[in-house]
């Protein structure tokens, strides 16, 4: 017999507002990770008398703003995720991220992911009719209501035992 895996539905999505949220919170958690390696930074120098890496921080103009800020994200997001399926910002609203059929994402994925919010704009990509940013579409994940999701595929477990139990 063919065990049928649960798939994630549109009912368990997060909305738009809590994405937003999520969005905004992980943004100021990025901004707090950046002045805190700065200020790490700053005090290596200061200790060890030695400033290149400012000076060229310092005097790289936009480009290595841009850079430094990206790295952050991908390092956050990346790290985090991985670890735990969720940001900051995820836990805060208790949502987070799986695969179409409920998983934890793998390394990998998430990573396709973390890459794909590199893409310039697409903070605004989950605002579409769908609500699904292009991080979730090209990395095929989801991001859930974390006490919707779990409800629902307990409710699914649960009948595919009762199911079981002819066999």
């Amino acid at each position: 017999m063919n065990r049928i895996k649960y798939i994630v539905t549109p009912d368990v999505l997060a909305s738009k507002g809590i994405r937003l949220a999520n969005f905004i919170i992980d943004y100021i958690v990025q901004v707090i990770l950046g002045v805190a390696m700065g200020f790490i930074i700053g005090i290596i120098s200061e200790l060890t008398g030695s400033y290149g890496f400012i000076d060229f921080f310092f005097n790289s103009g936009r480009l290595m703003e841009f850079i430094f800020g990206y790295i952050i994200l991908l390092l956050y997001y990346t790290t985090i995720e991985t670890l735990t399926g969720r940001s900051l910002g995820k836990f805060i609203t208790k949502t987070k991220v799986v695969l179409y059929d409920g998983e934890k994402p793998t390394f990998n994925e998430i990573l396709v992911r973390s890459l794909c919010r590199l893409i310039p704009l697409e903070f605004f990509s989950f605002l579409g009719e769908d609500g699904k940013g292009w991080h979730d579409s090209i990395s095929k994940t989801y991001v859930v209501d974390e006490s919707k999701f779990e409800a629902k595929k307990a409710a699914f477990e649960d009948l595919e035992d009762i199911g079981r139990i002819g066999e």
